[in-house]
């Protein structure tokens, strides 16, 4: 824990940790859910090296830090690490909130289902029961989120991902709540899709998934997961092809913030506003 901010009893310290992660909106968004319920804390992205990951969370809590949130690549570490875990948490085994319990015990939650599916339901009004979705990519993003996308009861959830093994998998982990299907991006076929979640980091380079407009449905949803200064080349895609909904990620990073903010401080803060601030900014 950096010495600039030595702890008080009226001052709360959190930081979120990964690397890379100066990068992170996190401590904004922070800083403005704390600002509306006059929270005094202090909240700061650290960069932390993969072996000193375990040993900086042992040391951050025993400074009497409040809370972690853990960004790639160390959400599965931090799985590891807990004592308990919230039952999301275990499904994804992903870990993206730290705290500590009453008994000084370190417990975890993964709250980025959470934002996804509240972003998309809340924030844009868009239904997920009885949809027909298709999710690209297999990695980590799509496993923390699977799980409150299969609770909101879909029609049907279709994994495509370059490397099959990795979809059938993320399949079978999840065969017991609901029915899903693995693909490469080859083999989806011709059928249509209600909503079509990019959870691959291809954006990042510009770039998409190797796939068909033509698996667009009427009124669909075309979601990133990333999020950019302008928009990404999933959601340029997206709206290229006529897709109703073109959503990028920056509400669910804001809507899964907030979660981990209610988990910390028992409050929920306001979620639009600061979603505004950052598009604006």
């Amino acid at each position: 824990m950096p010495d600039s901010h030595p702890l008080s009893h009226t001052v709360s310290y959190y930081a979120v940790i990964g690397k890379p992660v100066t990068h992170s909106k996190s401590p904004l968004i922070h800083t403005l859910f704390a600002q509306q319920s006059g929270q005094a804390l202090v909240y700061e992205a650290i960069e932390v090296d993969e072996d000193k990951f375990e040993a900086f969370v042992a040391d951050f809590f025993s400074k009497q830090g409040a809370g972690l949130n853990i960004t790639v690549p160390y959400k599965e570490k931090a799985f590891a690490l807990v004592n308990s875990c919230s039952p999301r948490a275990t499904l994804a085994k992903a870990v993206n909130t730290l705290f500590l319990d009453e008994e000084n015990k370190l417990c975890g939650d993964n709250t980025d289902g959470w934002g996804l599916v509240t972003d998309i339901k809340v924030n844009h009004g868009f239904s997920i029961e009885a949809k027909r979705i298709l999710i690209l990519g297999a990695g980590g993003a799509v496993r923390g989120a699977l799980g409150a996308l299969v609770a909101e009861q879909p029609a049907s959830i279709s994994i495509a991902n370059r490397t099959l093994s990795r979809a059938e998998q993320l399949c079978a982990e999840f065969a017991q709540f609901a029915e899903l299907t693995a693909h490469t991006y080859q083999t989806i076929g011709s059928q249509q899709f209600d909503l079509i979640i990019n959870g691959t980091s291809l954006s990042l380079s510009g770039e998409i998934p190797p796939i068909s407009a033509e698996l667009i449905a009427a009124d669909a949803c075309c979601y990133d997961m990333m999020y950019g200064d302008r928009d990404t080349a999933f959601v340029g895609w997206a709206k290229t092809h006529g897709a109703t909904l073109c959503l990028d990620g920056l509400g669910m990073l804001v809507e899964q913030a907030a979660e981990a903010f209610a988990i910390w401080h028992g409050t929920r803060p306001d979620t639009a506003s600061v979603i505004a601030h950052l598009r604006s900014g």
